[in-house]
């Protein structure tokens, strides 16, 4: 196997700049220190509009693979956190259960607005896909995974397969789909932008403010939520659902003040409606577990993430 090259490891969290609403991210956590990890690639573009359009590989430590592919799109309400920040360590610990990971990074929301980042995240698993052999990876065994924004975006990916306004076939790699087996979708907003605020009110667990014109939401698509429906529609992975989807593992603190654990609810019912009880498992957490708690990175969750993993993409 040829040694990777070990790109610039010198890349700096991007300063956010000061919270617009109560529903933002706020600053982003610190890049991780990946030298742990003995065989990877830092930095790979996978396009060339953008200098943000880049890519890092990892594999076990041994083996010739080809390794099944866990690739991970990160969260940050579409406008900040990168790829190796540390939203990638309990993806990252698939290395030592024999998965590849790949960690992506696509344009947020202040450089370019909705579609461009599902833009980004097709181009980018079309790439992987066409340079499995290369990187010792099986490109018929992919799953996603991601969190709150980066889930999002995974569970559009993984619901709108061939629809031709959601992808940008410049990038090149044409030839190969972004068809995956699963998606792990971490408290991602994949209902509709526009009932955020409602579900938060009947809940009472955290302020009404997505639609505001400041929000991460109208950010993202580029005017206040409130006035453009069917583009917020469209920017849905309930708008997709169909009965060739992948198997989804969804998991959402029922107390998550930031995205209402209604929006995981009615997109795991879409799904079931759609393909069936057996595409879709939904965990719905009490005991006051938040947007992003510690707890869905606890071993015991990640005993039940893995084996989801270990069920679509080992056996």
């Amino acid at each position: 196997m040829s040694n990777p090259k070990n790109m610039d490891e010198k890349n700096q969290a991007t300063q956010a700049p000061p919270p617009i609403s109560k529903a933002d991210p706020g600053v982003p956590p610190p890049i991780m220190d990946t030298s742990f990890v003995k065989r990877q690639w830092l930095d790979v573009p996978y396009a060339h509009q953008s200098e943000t359009q880049k890519m890092d590989i990892f594999l076990p430590d041994e083996g010739d693979g080809p390794f099944p592919i866990i690739f991970v799109i990160h969260g940050g309400a579409w406008k900040i956190c990168d790829k190796r920040d540390e939203q990638l360590m309990p993806m990252l610990k698939g290395i030592y259960r024999g998965y590849a990971v790949v960690s992506i990074n696509y344009r947020l929301s202040q450089e370019a607005i909705f579609p461009a980042q599902i833009f980004d995240c097709k181009s980018a698993l079309r790439f992987i896909k066409a340079r499995a052999q290369d990187y010792h990876l099986d490109k018929t065994r992919m799953a996603l995974w991601g969190g709150s924004a980066g889930a999002h975006l995974a569970a559009l990916l993984a619901t709108s397969e061939g629809v031709k306004e959601l992808e940008d076939l410049s990038t090149g790699n044409e030839q190969e789909d972004t068809l995956v087996r699963a998606v792990v979708d971490w408290f991602g907003p994949t209902y509709s932008f526009l009932e955020m605020d409602p579900m938060l009110a009947e809940t009472g667990n955290g302020p009404s403010d997505h639609s505001l014109p400041e929000s991460p939401e109208s950010c993202l698509l580029g005017a206040q939520i409130t006035t453009i429906p069917e583009l917020v529609w469209k920017a849905s992975p309930a708008a997709y659902v169909n009965p060739d989807v992948p198997h989804f593992l969804i998991q959402h603190g029922y107390h998550d003040p930031v995205v209402p654990v209604q929006q995981s609810i009615k997109f795991a019912a879409a799904l079931e409606q759609a393909a069936g009880k057996e595409k879709v498992h939904l965990d719905v957490f009490e005991n006051h577990i938040m947007h992003a708690d510690p707890y869905f990175e606890s071993d015991a969750n990640l005993e039940v993430v893995y084996a989801f993993l270990d069920k679509h993409l080992k056996r």
